[in-house]
């Protein structure tokens, strides 16, 4: 295994976790915190970083990019963007209500993110 897919592969995997722990220590608390906002950037970036080694991969290996893969990958880091600006938004002027239902809005992203997750452990054990 190269070096940089070991990097990769550390880094999808450290936002999987950070991701997780956000999501559902939020869904857990019942309220969104400032340690929940932390925690969804750091998957974020991870995410971020994971994927953009994961492309330098694929551009190394010409043809070897999945696209369902990148549109799925794109799509998520988005949506992890747009949580994560929200997440700020929602704590520093949402109201008390909002801060108890944004898990929702976490949740449906957090699963959306799985997809290429899921989908790129199957491409690479293929």
């Amino acid at each position: 295994m190269s070096p940089l897919l070991l990097a990769a592969i550390v880094f999808i995997t450290l936002a999987l976790i950070f991701y997780t722990t956000g999501v559902f220590g939020e869904r857990r608390s019942g309220t969104l915190t400032v340690r929940h906002v932390v925690i969804f950037w750091l998957g974020l970036c991870c995410d971020t970083t994971g994927t953009l080694l994961m492309s330098r991969i694929a551009s190394q290996n010409a043809g070897a990019g999945n696209p369902l893969h990148a549109v799925t990958g794109t799509l998520a880091i988005v949506l992890m963007l747009i949580h994560a600006v929200w997440a700020v938004y929602t704590l520093r002027r949402g109201t008390e209500h909002a801060r108890r239902i944004f898990h929702k809005f976490s949740l449906a992203v957090w699963l959306v993110w799985l997809i290429p997750y899921v989908l790129g452990m199957v491409i690479g054990m293929g």
